[in-house]
């Protein structure tokens, strides 16, 4: 019997000391396999369904690896999930004295030279002032009444391009310099996927200037991975970059006009140039190819524009010797416009230029053709570990797709399916009588589709959309049409939506993208989840089409071998926010037609939970009553039409 296999077995540490725990043959499995891959620097790609407990299966392994290990997941959140709670838990009942830490971006800390700078007196501020005497840590996290987008986060924080480094005079006392010396000392460090990739996409030495000796890396939530790398290893200039430029380079002139003068003119008039290339793009939100973008208009407000940000650059090479603070502004100058000029003559042949808007900004933007090769080669020479390891890897049993997107191709695989007995848990229902979901009236006719489903259920329901437009018809569509309190994202900040849904107890929320994902809403509160359509990517999108010629020059079928299986990853992962324990139990409601009518429809089909499968929404209603049903005795879903 291995270690992993004992401390997680049913008369382990665990079992005896975290009430909650439930020792599963499959958690066992899949910690031994990571004990292995870890003793011998193998990759290893892991699929765990839901309730599989996939965390503990790579925390135990982990803390008994004795190798110095970066754990990598998905969000901010779930980094404070495993290190406050998961983390703390199974090494007290291990008795580990493993070394832990948590690093988060610099974004997310207190920068004490700038909250000292700011003029902003507002009550939040004073809040803010009187936290800071006390933190120990500087996660501004810990303000729970500092909203994620408040505005005040940008003056008490640094990012890479405005922080003094050693020249700060509060180097010393700093949290960001606090938090990175615990992280390089600490044996299991908890990292998110955002601050892993910001870290090799600097190309600083070795492994990266934070993480250098890591002996061992785990992605939790690695679905995510192919996206995040994409972004990282790009390049982008925004217009909320150009414009912090713009107001940083106004601000050191007046705090400091002893400097070379006439920055404030050039200041302003590259936010005059901003804003003027704003206009030329239109009103309407939309994200499209470089090349698409055309016509004399354009071409004059983007000439603005470099010439504008050139100029501003030119003053602070001047002003640069002056300061660390100029140095820094005229190295982000300088960097932005060698990206803008990069863009207008023409991005190399294996990135994708594409331009999106949005109601005041913009992003111009270079992507990789492809990831997999910038992500193999960080991977090195196989001195290290690499575990992956999410509820949603692979399609219907195949890890291809997943492999080929992060040039995994010797990577052993493995995959263990939810321990819930989801025959007696759950109910699949397909309704009947759906057009196309190209039709127009395709949401209309699905809101009226749902409503029996939500008298039956008496709410308790998420409502999950591919859209925003799709999510506002249907909102619009359900005023005055139901007993039960309605909730819409955007609305409020998604952590306020979930709290109110899960205080009301019959409450039905209507959300997009990010409530597919990364939301746990166990008990009778989350007894119903509706999906409109299969959740393929929008075919117009510039990267999606790039990549899909570029499989198409090679001979092969970028719907099946891309948007296929991206959206079948999406689905899984809307599905899996029904049944999060042995306890939950609930409704599955696909619109989409497809499901049936496509042949690929049988690909999304087999790889979702067995749940039985039915037609009938007398089964549905019957199913909310308490009644079994006929089809709930199955090793694999039928259908029950009527």
């Amino acid at each position: 019997m291995s270690n992993s296999e004992f401390i997680l077995g049913p008369d382990g540490p665990l079992a005896q000391t975290i009430p909650d725990f439930s020792s599963r043959d499959s958690q066992r499995d899949m910690a031994m396999r990571i004990e292995r891959a870890l003793a011998d620097h193998d990759v290893f790609i892991a699929e765990s369904g839901t309730g599989t407990g996939k965390t503990f299966a790579y925390l135990v392994p982990a803390l008994l690896s004795g190798r110095k290990v970066l754990i990598s997941t998905g969000t901010k959140h779930l980094q404070d999930q495993i290190f406050y709670r998961d983390l703390p838990r199974v090494r007290e009942a291990m008795a580990s004295p493993v070394q832990t830490a948590l690093l988060k971006g610099r974004a997310n800390y207190l920068c004490l030279h700038h909250m000292e700078l700011a003029t902003n007196d507002s009550a939040e501020m004073q809040t803010v002032r009187a936290w800071a005497r006390r933190t120990r840590s500087g996660d501004v996290g810990e303000v729970t009444s500092l909203a994620e987008d408040s505005p005040l986060l940008p003056q008490i924080t640094s990012t890479v391009d405005n922080c003094l480094g050693s020249k700060c005079g509060h180097y010393e006392e700093c949290f960001v310099r606090r938090a990175r010396k615990q992280a390089l000392e600490a044996d299991v460090l908890v990292v998110n996927h955002h601050l892993f990739f910001a870290d090799l996409a600097l190309k600083v030495e070795g492994f990266g200037q934070l993480l250098p000796g890591v002996d061992a890396v785990i992605f939790d939530e690695a679905h995510q991975l192919a996206d995040i790398a994409s972004v990282f290893f790009g390049l982008s200039v925004s217009r909320s970059q150009l414009e912090q430029l713009s107001r940083d380079a106004f601000t050191e002139e007046v705090r400091d006009p002893s400097g070379v003068t006439g920055l404030r003119e050039s200041a302003v008039q590259l936010e005059k140039a901003v804003a003027d290339f704003r206009l030329t793009l239109g009103k309407d939100a939309r994200r499209e190819a470089w090349a698409s973008f055309s016509g004399k208009e354009f071409h004059e407000r983007y000439t603005g524009l470099l010439e504008s940000l050139s100029a501003l650059s030119e003053g602070l090479a001047l002003a640069a010797g002056h300061s660390e603070v100029m140095a820094n502004l005229h190295a982000r100058g300088s960097e932005l416009l060698n990206r803008l000029y990069l863009i207008q003559d023409g991005a190399p042949g294996d990135y994708i230029p594409w331009l999106e808007t949005s109601t005041r900004g913009f992003v111009i933007a270079l992507t990789p053709l492809d990831v997999s090769r910038p992500f193999a080669e960080h991977m090195g020479d196989g001195e290290r570990s690499w575990i992956f390891t999410s509820a949603t890897l692979a399609i219907n049993g195949d890890f291809s797709h997943f492999r080929q997107q992060l040039g995994l191709t010797d990577a052993e695989t493995a995959c263990w399916d939810s321990p819930f007995d989801f025959a007696h848990q759950g109910l699949m229902y397909l309704p009947t009588g759906l057009p196309d979901p190209g039709t127009p009236a395709y949401t209309e006719r699905v809101v009226d589709a749902a409503l029996p489903v939500l008298e039956a259920s008496r709410g308790r329901a998420f409502l999950l959309f591919t859209s925003y437009r799709a999510l506002n018809l249907a909102a619009r569509r359900l005023v005055g049409r139901l007993e039960y309190p309605v909730l819409v994202q955007g609305d409020a900040p998604r952590s306020e939506l979930l709290d109110r849904f899960r205080s009301h107890g019959n409450a039905v929320l209507l959300g997009t993208a990010s409530f597919w994902e990364g939301v746990d809403v166990r008990g009778e509160a989350l007894s119903c989840v509706i999906i409109d359509k299969l959740p393929f990517a929008a075919p117009d999108d510039p990267v999606l089409r790039a990549r899909g010629r570029a499989l198409e020059e090679q001979g092969r079928n970028p719907f099946m071998e891309m948007q296929v299986p991206q959206a079948v990853i999406a689905l899984k992962q809307g599905v899996g926010r029904l049944i999060r324990d042995e306890s939950d139990s609930g409704v599955l409601v696909l619109c989409d037609p497809r499901l049936l009518s496509k042949g690929y429809g049988k690909i999304f089909l087999a790889s979702l939970p067995p749940l039985p499968r039915t037609r009938s929404l007398e089964d549905v209603q019957n199913f909310f009553a308490g009644e079994s049903l006929p089809v709930a005795e199955v090793s694999a879903p039928v259908d029950r039409a009527h």
